[in-house]
């Protein structure tokens, strides 16, 4: 399959390139070519299928034409070495667990998956230039995914880029502290500066020419696809309870990789009823919604920091699967808001009449649901991440310590070490022409 660019203004590109170039020559997004629509007769046993089987049908669907089928499924048995559970919170409102991987969030599957097609690639001698230097962007957990996913993979560097002050303590040290092939950088600005650099290192021909550059943020074809396997496998656990309806998904929503791989899960056949994006204060989404005019701005801080994002990189692809049409948009997906105070009263209220612990971002899935009874039937919203990854702020909220799983407990035991720069790309750029040196 080839891939095109969402700008259209780049040739179209085999899987390796686009993998291993993450960004477009012209500054696009790469996209499969077409999207397979798949059998009816997969979807109507759906329920009896192992998400092992689900997750090899839909890959092969994508990647099928690129990787042969016996090494396409051992990448998705190794990726998928957990399962993502779905929760009944309360009547016709379920959760989507997402954090019962290694690294306690969404993450894993999209960074294993891609570290997987990687390390697959480069043992097959398709990556001539040799070592390859990826980099990412992360606003918390996409950085210890794809670090956690990478560690000592051989011909593979990863620089993670974060935002001083701005990720949790448990989120850094699950990225900062792994040494070996995996280095830190602390940027003194926001996400979206973090972003930026990334952006600009692909397009700089001198660091093209020095490195192998790619990245493992939802820009990446190979990090954002596969995130649509448990949007399938969370239809078909709703099956096994007897319910047969297409359910709304509700998803906390930063840079808009989860969300458009629900959707291309959809333009595939399977059943949704509908999608709600839920925004924090970095509503920019929403506010499209409403206006039909997008207007990035710089992102703010909130409690639900993976979704602190002013610039989406992926409304690029949402443009492009709606051929530009904000109406055909709002009629697949609509949008919310909420503040820190609401994710507090949220988190609170949950808990107090179900037992239920959410994090901050699910809480924004949550309320998405309950504040959108239109859309009715059965809602499902996805927990990104295991609320101890944000133990100080829910332990403050619910006024209770929670537990904390042995692995995160693992992390915090060690030193964080990191390298501190500007948000200037020269700095930037000076970093890492010092590490050839």
């Amino acid at each position: 399959m080839k891939y095109y660019s969402t700008n259209r203004n780049s040739p179209p590109v085999s899987l390796e390139e686009a993998v291993r170039k993450s960004l477009a020559p012209d500054k696009g997004l790469y996209m499969p070519e077409r999207i397979p629509h798949l059998p009816e007769s997969f979807f109507n046993n759906l329920e009896n299928l192992s998400f092992h089987e689900i997750a090899t049908t839909v890959a092969e669907a994508f990647f099928g034409e690129d990787i042969p089928a016996a090494d396409l499924k051992r990448i998705v048995c190794d990726t998928l070495n957990f399962d993502t559970p779905l929760v009944e919170i309360e009547d016709n409102i379920l959760s989507l667990e997402l954090f019962h991987g290694p690294t306690l969030a969404f993450k894993d599957v999209g960074g294993r998956f891609m570290a997987r097609i990687l390390s697959w690639s480069i043992a097959a001698g398709r990556n001539r230039k040799g070592k390859v230097t990826i980099l990412v962007a992360t606003s918390g957990d996409t950085g210890s995914a794809v670090a956690n996913g990478f560690l000592g993979v051989n011909g593979i560097d990863v620089i993670v880029l974060y935002p001083k002050g701005k990720v949790s303590e448990i989120q850094e040290k699950q990225f900062a502290t792994l040494g070996k092939n995996i280095t830190a950088m602390e940027v003194d600005g926001t996400f979206d500066d973090c972003q930026r650099l990334v952006k600009t290192a692909f397009l700089d021909k001198e660091l093209n020419d020095m490195f192998t550059l790619t990245s493992a943020n939802s820009i990446n074809v190979a990090r954002f696809l596969p995130q649509s396997f448990y949007y399938f496998n969370a239809v078909a656990q709703l099956r096994r309870k007897g319910i047969a309806d297409a359910p709304v998904f509700c998803v906390p929503s930063g840079n808009f990789g989860n969300i458009t791989a629900g959707i291309i899960a959809a333009k595939t056949g399977l059943p949704v009823k509908g999608f709600i994006a839920a925004n924090n204060r970095n509503d920019v989404f929403l506010e499209y919604l409403k206006t039909g005019n997008y207007s990035p701005r710089a992102s703010v801080q909130t409690l639900a920091n993976a979704m602190d994002v002013g610039d989406p990189s992926n409304f690029a692809r949402i443009l492009d699967l709606y051929g530009h049409d904000a109406d055909a948009i709002r009629k697949e997906i609509s949008g919310c808001r909420y503040t820190d105070e609401d994710i507090r009263h949220t988190i609170k209220d949950v808990y107090e009449r179900t037992g239920y612990i959410l994090d901050p971002h699910g809480a924004c899935g949550y309320r998405g649901l309950k504040d959108n009874p239109g859309q009715g039937g059965y809602g499902i919203f996805l927990e990104t991440a295991h609320p101890a990854k944000f133990k100080e702020t829910v332990e403050s909220i619910l006024g209770k310590t929670i537990e904390v799983p042995e692995r995160l407990a693992e992390f915090m035991k060690r030193d964080v070490k990191s390298v501190e720069i500007s948000k200037d790309f020269l700095d930037f750029k000076a970093y890492m022409k010092s590490r050839i040196s």
